[in-house]
């Protein structure tokens, strides 16, 4: 009995953690910036990212949620 609750009690706990982690990276609000240059195609979660050290166009910040809306994905330096 004794170990069933604790595997519960993990569970829940990581299921908290993990909304937690989701909401935070998914919501519309959270600032990612990308750049504008006509090959670009990421997004980046810092604006120091290595993968936009070859940006040709100035480095904006903007939502997650434009971000996906211009069908950027994130950087693989960051995932």
């Amino acid at each position: 009995m004794i170990k069933h609750l604790k595997g519960k009690y993990l569970t829940q706990g990581f299921l908290i953690v993990a909304s937690v982690f989701l909401f935070s990276f998914g919501s519309s609000e959270t600032k990612v910036y990308i750049c504008k240059g006509p090959s670009s195609k990421k997004y980046h979660l810092t604006p120091k990212c290595r993968g936009l050290s070859n940006c040709s166009t100035k480095v904006y910040e903007t939502t997650l949620k434009e971000a996906r809306e211009l069908k950027r994905t994130l950087c693989g330096w960051e995932d």
